[in-house]
This record gives structure tokens, C-alpha cells and sequence, in this order.
């Protein structure tokens, strides 16, 4: 069995994963506090990742009816993410394979959202087109392999997960931001407002930054008691624009490649119109469950079957890394 742990952001996960690839256990443990302060804050979710880790663990074991003896390979993100929050999970997976002799397997944790494809009971095989987006993450991937992708396009600016955590606390939403916009929305007209969906962006990358730019103009024009007023159709406008984008990308993505599969991941997954509209485009769409779309460990698990493990002591000197340039070239 596999136990891997991600700790990429604010989520301080642990999962076990089964020899035949059924998930065993699937913990996430979510900080709560970083909504006093807007968005996450790296050294906040640290301290808590060190609070939470081995809690998750056992938890994470207990709920598999099995214990460290039962482990044959320990699994963990090295990056794209927070290094504080990464460096978290790292040492403790080496502690963990390290005083049994394990080998361990560092993840990408890109990787590991396409891998998220992979488990449940329904797993979605190569090839399709991916949209990954998230909070830190937009780009369209081409997976022809179960151990890697092809990047087709991504975010030249903010993430789509970001241009809705920002959008929302604009119009005075509470942190995460995704999930308020979308219940607020739900009660406005999405086409109140023209918002701009950047089609001027070469190829298949996206952007974000000029949308909004474009709510913050609108709420300025309006004042604020006319926002007030509006703001379920500044939201249900603003998330249109989000999901008319991100949805042309893959339907630009399935034409370019001929490929009539696709999938979604990351936390934005989560979004109703968006998982409407991408049905809408005639592809065999899968979206994983949406605890497989959000960051957690299963599917770091799962990306670790495809994952050339290190043996010990060759992982001790294993660090993380932030950004995604070593993951995407």
C-alpha cells in the first residue's frame, strides 16, 4: 500500500492507497483560519501544517485499517507550492520511510491532479485533453501517458482559482472566495455585465489580470450602494467570463488535438457552470469526485504509481520546490 501526504498550501492531507488502486483513506484537513486575513498566508499555514501532520496521518491509517507496517511505499509533493508548507510534508515523509526502510516517491503536484483521473471507481485513461485550474494553477494539459503531460497553454498572470478569490473579495465576499462567488451568482443575471474574456492571447494560454481590472472599474462606476444592490449580477457576469474563457481554451485544445476526451481538476473543478458548460461542449468530460479535485493526497498517491521511487538514503537529500518550471519542461 501506498501512504502519501501533500502539503502544498493550506490543506494538510494524507491518503493510503490500495495495491489494485482503490483509495483506502482520503483525509483533508482544511485551515480555517487564513479567512481572517483574505487568502492564505505562507507562514500561518506552515505552523499549522506542523500542528496537523501527524494527526492526518494517523487518521489517515486508522480509517485504512492498517498501520506504518503495513506501508510499502511513502509518497509525498515536492512541489509546485508554498516551500514552508512543502517542507512540512517532505520531513515527515522522509521520518516516516526513513525508520522502516522504505523508498519514497517525490510528486509533482501537478501530476498529481491529472492522477486524480486515475482512482475512484470510474478512472478516466489517457488520452484527453486536462484543464487543471485552481488557485495557483490554470493551464490545459495533453496526457497521452499515465507518468507525464504536454503543457498546451496556461495563465500568463493570475490563476483562475485567483481571479475568483480576488473578484470576491471585491465585492465583499469571505475567503475561499470560489465557492461565495458562485452561491451569490446563482441569484444574478450573467448577462448584466460584459466583461472581457481576453481573446486577444496567443495560443492556448489565458488571462486574468484584465478582467479584473474590469470588475474594479464596474464597482467603482457603481458606487457602493448601487453594488450592493447589483452584486449578484456583478458575480453571475464576473464568473461567466471565468468559465467563457477557461471553456474556449478546451474546445480550442480538443480541435487542436483531435482528441474528443476531457477532463477537469483543481479546486475551480468545483464550479457548477463551469462543469455545465464543459458538458456542453459534445467531449467525454470526467470530473473527478470533488474531494479529487480540491488538494489531497489520494491523488498524490496515485500519481506516485507512475513515479520512479527513490531507496533510502538516496531521499534524504530531497527538496521542494515552488514554482512549476521544474514540473512543465
Amino acid at each position: 500500500m501506498i501512504l502519501a501526504l501533500e502539503t502544498s498550501c493550506d490543506d494538510t492531507c494524507a491518503a493510503v492507497l490500495r495495491d489494485d488502486g482503490t483509495i483506502a483513506s482520503n483525509v483533508i484537513s482544511s485551515q480555517g483560519i487564513h479567512d481572517r486575513y483574505g487568502g492564505v498566508v505562507p507562514e500561518v499555514a506552515s505552523r499549522h501544517h506542523l500542528e496537523l501532520v501527524n494527526a492526518v496521518v494517523g487518521d489517515a491509517l486508522r480509517q485504512a485499517d492498517t498501520d506504518l507496517d503495513g506501508i510499502d511505499l511513502v509518497a509525498v509533493t515536492q512541489g509546485p507550492g508554498l516551500v514552508g508548507a512543502l517542507l512540512v510534508g517532505i520531513v515527515t515523509a522522509k521520518a516516516i520511510a526513513a525508520t522502516r526502510g522504505l523508498p519514497l516517491a517525490p510528486v509533482d503536484h501537478l501530476q498529481g491532479h491529472v492522477a486524480a483521473n486515475f482512482v475512484g471507481p470510474d478512472p478516466f485513461e489517457p488520452p484527453f485533453v486536462c484543464l487543471l485550474a485552481s488557485g495557483g494553477h490554470t493551464l490545459l494539459a495533453r496526457v497521452e501517458e499515465y507518468d507525464g503531460f504536454e503543457v498546451l497553454g496556461r495563465t500568463l498572470d493570475d490563476a483562475a482559482g485567483e481571479a475568483f478569490d480576488k473578484g470576491a473579495r471585491m465585492l465583499g465576499l469571505p475567503y475561499p472566495g470560489g465557492p461565495a462567488l458562485e452561491r451569490l451568482a446563482a441569484d444574478g443575471d450573467p448577462e448584466a455585465f460584459t466583461f472581457p474574456t481576453a481573446k486577444n492571447v496567443a495560443g492556448l494560454d489565458s488571462s486574468f489580470s484584465g478582467l479584473k481590472t474590469s470588475l474594479l472599474y464596474a464597482i467603482r462606476d457603481l458606487g457602493e450602494e448601487e453594488t450592493a444592490r447589483r452584486a449578484a449580477d456583478l458575480a453571475a457576469s464576473y464568473q461567466s467570463a471565468i468559465v467563457r474563457a477557461l471553456v474556449d481554451r478546451c474546445e480550442r485544445a480538443l480541435d487542436q488535438t483531435g482528441l474528443d476526451r476531457l477532463t477537469l481538476g483543481g479546486g475551480v473543478a468545483a464550479n457548477g457552470p463551469l462543469r455545465a458548460a464543459a458538458e456542453r461542449l459534445g467531449a467525454n468530460l470526467h470530473v473527478p469526485d470533488r474531494a479529487l479535485c480540491t488538494d489531497n493526497a489520494a491523488m498524490i498517491a496515485s500519481a506516485a504509481r507512475f513515479v520512479a521511487p527513490v531507496a533510502h538514503p538516496g531521499y534524504l537529500q530531497l527538496d521542494a520546490y515552488a514554482s512549476g518550471e521544474r514540473a512543465l519542461a
